[in-house]
């Protein structure tokens, strides 16, 4: 792996992993809907100027998949983001992202439901082991939790929002054959933050926006340019340049700067959190082949 890769793949972990910091610090001052809206809507006005700039709308694209851009946009941008926001305003930003550090594997088990996409034994162990690091997560190893199912409403709805992330993908792949990425992207996000500013017109901001700090603003901007903008370009760069097994590898460095961000931040974390940290990055290693291939370096090297 090159320098160049090395660096983009670690900058979208590292902007990705602040996300949830940069989420929970917004609710506090926007709606859950209001701050989705502003993230989703400026995100989407940049994909497509640059889609204009690359003179890449395509009408007979539009047309051919409107439908299931409007699917897309509703279930993969809409729901997600709004589950995602409405789910980090009552949970903890490492819950959030420990939950969705599972998707890989969520998206595995959809993928054998609705593409018939066979699921191997490495990857069976790998989900079992981010199973019991979520349900580790989710009720913080308490038996009385798992025994009276009274999981925390925030991680729930980050839960739901995983599968909808999961979804997005899985449908994308069966329905646009012939759609870009950056095609696919640009236009359910367009759908997704027309849904989330209708929304945010129902369930408004709890101070009125002049009032919003500008560190506030600042989050959002983030999260829109470097989060939704700049971290898909490096992700997708990065996947045609090394292969999706070797990129969503480093979709592992998510959680790790999540938990130092709150460290950093004064938010305490708990050992059951890191023990589903390292629960849930194990599972998602195994699912990939990652840990299998590096005892075939390590034995091919012995024997050399």
């Amino acid at each position: 792996m090159n320098g160049k890769v090395f660096v983009m793949l670690l900058g979208f972990a590292i902007v990705t992993g602040a996300t949830f910091n940069l989420a929970k610090y917004a609710v506090d001052y926007f709606s859950a809907a209001s701050a989705a809206g502003w993230r989703f809507g400026i995100a989407a006005i940049v994909m497509l100027f640059i889609l204009l700039l690359q003179r890449k709308l395509k009408w007979g694209v539009i047309r051919k998949y409107a439908a299931i851009y409007a699917l897309l946009g509703v279930i993969g941008i809409f729901g997600f983001n709004a589950l995602f926001f409405f789910g980090m305003k009552l949970t903890s930003p490492l819950n959030g992202a420990l939950i969705m550090a599972t998707n890989p594997l969520v998206t595995t088990i959809l993928s054998y439901f609705m593409l018939k996409t066979p699921i191997t034994k490495r990857q069976t162990a790998g989900i079992i082991f981010a199973l019991i690091g979520v349900i580790l997560v989710l009720t913080h190893g308490s038996w009385e939790v798992i025994r009276t199912l009274s999981i925390s409403k925030g991680d729930m709805l980050i839960l739901l929002g995983n599968v909808c992330w999961a979804l997005y993908g899985v449908l994308g792949r069966k329905y646009l054959k012939t759609s870009s990425s950056m095609e696919t992207t640009t236009y359910t996000m367009i759908v997704g933050a027309a849904c989330l500013v209708l929304l945010s017109l129902f369930s408004p901001s709890t101070q009125p926006l002049a009032d919003v700090t500008i560190s506030a603003w600042e989050a959002i901007l983030f999260m829109a340019l470097f989060t939704s903008v700049l971290g898909y370009l490096c992700w997708n760069r990065a996947m045609e340049m090394i292969g999706a097994a070797k990129t969503s590898i480093f979709f592992n460095l998510v959680p790790v700067v999540t938990m130092i961000l709150s460290i950093i931040t004064g938010t305490q974390v708990s050992i059951v959190q890191v023990l589903g940290t390292t629960m849930v990055i194990l599972g998602v290693l195994t699912s990939s082949g990652f840990l299998k291939y590096q005892l075939i370096m390590k034995s091919t090297s012995k024997n050399a």
